[in-house]
Parts: C-alpha cells; sequence; structure tokens
C-alpha cells in the first residue's frame, strides 16, 4: 500500500469513464436517482453495507477491518447545477439546461474509485470507512437532511474529510487549510411597502422604489463601517423587483440578498444592523420594510488536527513544494453540517490547465477540469485512509 499514486493512475481509464458517464447524465438536487443507483450497486459488489434514500437520494457505504480502529468518513457530493453546458466536450450533458458545472461528477468517481481502493485491502484495515455520497449541496442542504436521518450514526465517525476540485488552483497542487475555509451562509429578504400611483404625479405616492435605492446603497456600508478591516464578510443585494409598467410607481418593492461570514459574532452584528439600516432608512423614505433572514449553512473550519494528517497525505502524493495553506473563500458549503458532528478538514485539489484552456470558473457553462485530477484526488483519500486505519495514527484523533 505504498505507492498509492501508481495505484490510483491505473485505475484513471475507469475513473474518467464514470466522470464521464455522469456528466452526460447530470442530476439536479434530489433527483440524483440514477446516479446513487450506480454507485449503491458499485458498492454492493465491493461487499460494502449499503444504506439507500437516506435524504431522498443519498447513499452511505461502510466497510469494516477486520481489526477495530477508529471511524473515517468521506463525503461525495452528486448533484448537478440547472445550467446549460457550453463546453462542446464529447462527454457534454445530454439533458438541456442541466450540467455538472461545479465537479460533482468528479466527485463521485472519486468516492468510486476510493471504495474500490479500500475493499480491496480490507484485510489490512484496522477500524471503519464511511463513504457518504450526498445529494443536494447545490442550495437544497443535503448535508444537513442527511444528518437529520441518522447519517452520523451506525458508526459515528471520528473523523471527516471531504474534497473539492478546485479551478482557481492549477492541476497538482493541493491546499489544505487550518481553520474557516468557507463562509456561513444567509438569505435575506426584504419588501418595502409605499404608496402606489402615477409617475407623472409622485406627490400623491410615496415610492418604494426611491427607499429601495437608497436601501441597496446604505447596505453598502455595513461591512464597510461595521466590520473590522481585519474581519471578513460580504453582504450583497441579488435580486430586485417592484413594478409592472414604465409610468406606474408600484406600491412595494422586494429584493433579496445573502449575507456570508466565518465569525459568528460578525454574523449576528451584520444581521443586527440589517434589520437597522433597512427599517431606519425605509421610514425616513415614509415607506415601512419588512425583513426575513434565513440561516443556510454555518461556516466550514478544519480541525487543526485532521488538518495536519490530510497535509501529511496530500504531501506524501504531490510532494510538500505543492502543497499551500491559506485558500478560503466566501462561499458556502453545507459539509459544515457534518464538520458539527465531527472533527474534519474540507480540502481543495487544483484541476485547472491553461495550456488546454481548462480555467473556467465554478458553476460556469463552459466549466470543465483536467481529469488527470481524478487519480490524484483518488491517491491522497487513499492515503489519508492509508493513515487513520493502517497505521492507526489514533493519537491525532480529537476524542
Amino acid at each position: 500500500m505504498s505507492d498509492f499514486l501508481a495505484m490510483a493512475k491505473e485505475m484513471k481509464p475507469q475513473l474518467v469513464a464514470w466522470r464521464r458517464d455522469f456528466h452526460m447524465h447530470p442530476e439536479l438536487a434530489y433527483e440524483e436517482e440514477r446516479t446513487a443507483g450506480i454507485v449503491a450497486a458499485h458498492l454492493q459488489r465491493l461487499g460494502y453495507r449499503v444504506e439507500t434514500g437516506v435524504a431522498k437520494t443519498g447513499v452511505i457505504g461502510v466497510l469494516e477491518g477486520t481489526r477495530p480502529g477508529p471511524v473515517v468518513m468521506f463525503r461525495f457530493d452528486m448533484d448537478a447545477l440547472p445550467v446549460s453546458e457550453e463546453t462542446g466536450a464529447e462527454y457534454a450533458s445530454r439533458t438541456p439546461g442541466k450540467m455538472h458545472a461545479c465537479g460533482h461528477d468528479g466527485h463521485v468517481a472519486m468516492g468510486m474509485g476510493l471504495a474500490e481502493f479500500l475493499a480491496a485491502r480490507r484485510q489490512q484495515l484496522a477500524g471503519t470507512a464511511k463513504l457518504i455520497f450526498q445529494p443536494a449541496e447545490e442550495g437544497g442542504n443535503g448535508a444537513e437532511l442527511m444528518v437529520q436521518e441518522g447519517a452520523m450514526e451506525n458508526p459515528h465517525p471520528d473523523v471527516f474529510v471531504a474534497t473539492h476540485i478546485w479551478l482557481q488552483k492549477p492541476l497538482g497542487t493541493v491546499d489544505v487549510t487550518v481553520g474557516p475555509v468557507m463562509a456561513a451562509a444567509e438569505k435575506f429578504s426584504c419588501t418595502i411597502h409605499g404608496l402606489g400611483g402615477h409617475g407623472a404625479l409622485p406627490q400623491h405616492a410615496v415610492d418604494p422604489i426611491v427607499a429601495a435605492a437608497h436601501v441597496v446603497t446604505a447596505l453598502q456600508t455595513i461591512v464597510s463601517r461595521n466590520v473590522g478591516p481585519l474581519d471578513t464578510a460580504v453582504l450583497s443585494v441579488g435580486s430586485i423587483h417592484g413594478g409592472d409598467a414604465f409610468n406606474v410607481i408600484p406600491p412595494q418593492v422586494h429584493m433579496e440578498g445573502t449575507i456570508r461570514t466565518f465569525d459568528p459574532q460578525t454574523r449576528q452584528a451584520i444581521l443586527r444592523r440589517l434589520q437597522e439600516v433597512v427599517e431606519g432608512v425605509a421610514t425616513a423614505c415614509g415607506t415601512r420594510a419588512e425583513i426575513e433572514t434565513k440561516s443556510l449553512t454555518p461556516a466550514v473550519i478544519n480541525d487543526p488536527q485532521v488538518t495536519e494528517m490530510i497535509r501529511r497525505a496530500a504531501e506524501a502524493i504531490v510532494g510538500p513544494e505543492h502543497v499551500s495553506l491559506g485558500e478560503r473563500t466566501m462561499g458556502s458549503e453545507d459539509a459544515a453540517f457534518f464538520m458539527q458532528q465531527a472533527p474534519g478538514c474540507y480540502f481543495f485539489i487544483g484541476g485547472a490547465n491553461a495550456e488546454r484552456g481548462l480555467t473556467a470558473s465554478h458553476h460556469n457553462p463552459r466549466f470543465d477540469f483536467d481529469e488527470d485530477v481524478l487519480p490524484l484526488g483518488v491517491a491522497i483519500l487513499a492515503q489519508v485512509a492509508y493513515l487513520y486505519l493502517v497505521e492507526h495514527k489514533a493519537y491525532l484523533l480529537n476524542k
């Protein structure tokens, strides 16, 4: 079990075939019936204890070693996006309006490869490998639903591991960062009520569009004036709707936006100021505001000890010079719900290749990655499994 990368490279044709099959047949959140069926059948053939239908379409595979030891859980997300593909690839999506534009097809393929690797070496494992194939990561909070339905039990993991193919980093590089790596996400919605009227007679109306414009501008001061310069936060208005005719002042305007933070205290401060600013500005304009906020996901925060193990595994595969520390994004990830239940690490594997033009950002219609990342991912995850389940580095587990 020493040359994990050579082993994974031998698997590359199968990994690519799996990935391209999933790419051609994308399924949106909670619709991953075909994908889940392929995964479940694969795990069953390998001798895993398999549970299906978790969080509607999720799959759990459990493989127990021949000796006692830790439970290590690996998460792979399965869902695609409502994006029309423009890559022109021979394996492009065959379903109009749906596309794997974030790399989850590659994640599933890597998960299946890891499952095969572990099953072939079951006699050497001291502990249990638990593979989670999750639905609805893209805004559907499939992880939260899986947790609610008991995915973290029978057995409960000592360690959680997840990875993401990342086109902000070139192929052959890995980033493993301690602490916050992805932000907590909130959604806010606001309705500003005024008094409708004729656009030519504004003195007889109370214009919610003008009030909304002032609100949007005032909201920009929350991060710049109320969040410390060394803290990190984002507040963006992404949707605003009001009125149906060019010459009519509407009775109300509706807007929606998002808040992203790492620190819980910063989050609370922004939520408080959001309420104060929206209501204050609306009142000053003679209108009335209704505000609702909804927490979507917590922040993804990597455990120091687990992260150190992942760093060691990554360095063993790609070399220390290709492993960086410090990648953070204000994007969110519902893997945070798993990581509230067990210490874990969420890390990034570079999949960009500028020479081949594979640099389009995630969720872009032209998104694609260098498939050489697939064996790299399997090799790193196999190395992680080796450190925990064969070398049995239990002294690094959080108890």
